[in-house]
Parts: C-alpha cells; structure tokens; sequence
C-alpha cells in the first residue's frame, strides 16, 4: 500500500508541473532584429528594413509605426539592428539603436555599425543623433554584431563583428570584431581598460561576430555569444582588456574543411593569452542570435540561466552556469522549426522571443 501512495503522488506531482509553452501573439512582423519593452509595458521591435513598431499591451496590434533616421544600410545582414532603453527613460525618454551605416560614397560599398539615440516622445523620435560609428567602413554585408547592453553604471555596451575580415579581430587601431563601451552621450568612460596602441573605446577583442549580449542580474557582469566558422559558437564572460582568440584559435573549422578532430583555425582550440569560451558549440553551428538571463519568478527553475535564440539550430537554447563553467544545456521549442532573432524577459515574468518569420512568442507555463 506504502509503495502504492508513493507512486500516485509521484504521478500526481508530475502531472502537476506544467510543462513550459510556446504561444503565437503576433504574425505580422518584418525581418525583426530586436525588441526592448517600454514602461507602460508595449514592445518596442526593431525591423530590419527600417521601422520600428510598437505593439499594444496585448501585442495584438500595432500602435505605432517609426521610421529611423539616418537611413539605413539595408543589405545581407545589415539593416535596423538592436533596441535599448536609457536606464533613465522615464525621466529623459533617450532609446538607443544600432544600425548598419553606408559610407559617405554609397557607391564604394563600405558600410559599419552605428549607434544613434533619439528621445520617444508620444510614439515619436526627435533629437536624433549619431554617439557612435565603428571603425574603419569596410566592405561586404556581413558580421555586424551590434548588441546593446547597459551595465550598472549606466555606461553602453556594444558588440561590434569583424565584418568577416577575420585579424581586424586583433588589430587595436581598429574596432572590428571588439566589444566597446561608451558613455551615454559617445563619450569614453575614464575607466576604460588601457591597451598599448588602442582606441580608448575598445573593451575586449578577439570577436568573431557578437550578435548577443546580456548583463548577469547578480554579478552585473557582461556576457555574450558570438558565431563561429563552421562549429564553434561560443558564449564568453566578456573581461576588461580580455582578448578572446579570433582569428587565431577556434573550436570550429574553416568553410568547406572537413568537420571533426582534424579542421584546425590559427593555433588550434586554445593558446596562451587567449580566453578561453564558456561553452561552445560543435561539431555544427547553431548560429546563435539574441541573448539574455533570466531573473523572473515564472520559471523559478531556470533562475539566471542563460537563454539564447538560435538561427541555423531553430530553437531557443537554455545553459546553465555555476561558477564560470556550464554545467547544463537543453534546446526548447524546436519543433515551432523557427529561426529565433532576439529572446527577451517581459516585465511579467514571461519570456518573449521573435523569429525571422515575423512571429513574436510568448512562453509560459
């Protein structure tokens, strides 16, 4: 009888969890990119041809529709790229966005990313301004990165590729394939880390293409994910002064190189002076797009795990970190077979994601 009772309350406790679900709000998107939620708790996208739009607190309509100045560079993966908040919107309505920016000859084909803000005022930018151009323009469609995340000091973050020009990655008189920091305003941070022959600007170096970003909800550390070649993804706890390897060492092989043991990029999996991933991707790409750490009371379980959306993988990746190492990772919803862009927690404790197919997901239990 003992045994009995014992197996019905352990059925009954599992029938008891609900199992997390992903649910369709909003189908109607264009190429959305990123997404940030507003005080009054509409959703702010950023679509990559140029707009962004605001959904209504049941993202079920669109409340506004902005067209972004400057004009974007919208080719490959260029286009209206991320979305953030000032930490003090409420008080001064500053929202930041990221873009691919054409240089002053658009018939040169050189393009760079760019970070302008502007104060949404009644669903309208004004006082528009550009506080940041990466450095040099440079040709070719790719590899932009372009995360935005503010750190506790309220200074910016920025993920900036490589531009798939590969050892720019490691050149300090340049700022492809760095993460940068600024102050609100453009300006550079007197604490910035200081590197021989470096723009005061530069952070890390050594990025491939750091297309998510988020700050860790205990440590106020910054993390990131970047794409490899082929394999070899990575998430990295990005470090002041930190130089994570690209192009000189990879867990991914080069295009078109055999996958396993043998592939090999520079020196291999790891060398001296390099910081090595947190976790890492292979044999295969997941292509990893949009980054960020729970810290909501919906899902208690997955309290400051990592979250990332993945383009080639087509699900929404969930790895847990305890003391710099993973030590867990599941995909979730891969059976929607969707391209996941940008994850996001709501101010309800739900969890958000957008796909490349113009859908906006809510996950609760």
């Amino acid at each position: 009888m003992r045994t009995l009772i014992i197996g019905l309350l352990v059925l009954y406790s599992s029938l008891s969890i609900a199992q997390p679900r992903a649910m369709a709000l909003f189908s109607d998107l264009t190429k959305p990119w990123g997404m940030t939620f507003l005080p009054d708790s509409r959703l702010l996208i950023s679509q990559k041809p140029g707009q962004m739009v605001i959904l209504d607190q049941r993202f079920q309509r669109i409340d506004a529709v902005i067209q972004v100045v400057p004009e974007v560079y919208y080719s490959g993966q260029g286009g209206l790229l991320d979305v953030a908040l000032d930490p003090d919107f409420e008080s001064n309505q500053w929202l930041y966005w990221s873009y691919a920016e054409a240089g002053l000859d658009k018939q040169a084909g050189l393009a760079g990313t760019a970070v302008a803000r502007g104060r949404l005022v009644n669903d309208k930018l004004q006082d528009i301004e550009v506080i940041y151009r990466q450095y040099p323009k440079v040709t070719g469609t790719g590899h932009y990165g372009s995360r935005l995340v503010f750190g506790r000091d309220k200074t910016l973050f920025i993920t900036l590729g490589e531009r798939q020009k590969f050892t720019p990655s490691q050149d300090l008189s340049s700022t492809l394939g760095k993460v940068v920091r600024i102050n609100r305003d453009g300006s550079i941070p007197a604490d910035n880390p200081v590197l021989k022959g470096a723009r005061a600007e530069i952070y890390s170096f050594g990025h491939r293409n750091p297309q998510g970003a988020a700050l860790h909800p205990l440590t106020g550390q910054l993390w990131v994910h970047e794409h490899g070649p082929q394999g070899g993804d990575e998430i990295n706890l990005v470090k002041p002064a930190g130089n994570y390897g690209w192009p000189y060492i990879s867990y991914g092989c080069h295009y078109g190189d055999p996958v396993g043991e043998a592939c090999r990029i520079g020196e291999g999996t790891h060398a001296p002076d390099y910081i090595e991933p947190i976790s890492y991707w292979v044999p295969l790409s997941i292509e990893p797009s949009g980054m960020m750490i729970y810290n909501g009371d919906r899902f208690p379980q997955w309290r400051n795990d990592i979250f990332l959306g993945a383009l080639a993988g087509r699900a929404l990746w969930r790895v847990k970190i305890q003391q710099e190492a993973e030590v867990e990772r599941e995909a979730l919803f891969s059976e929607l077979n969707e391209r996941i862009r940008d994850v996001e927690q709501g101010p309800d404790g739900w969890i958000y994601m957008i796909t490349d197919s113009g859908k906006l997901f809510q996950i609760k239990d």
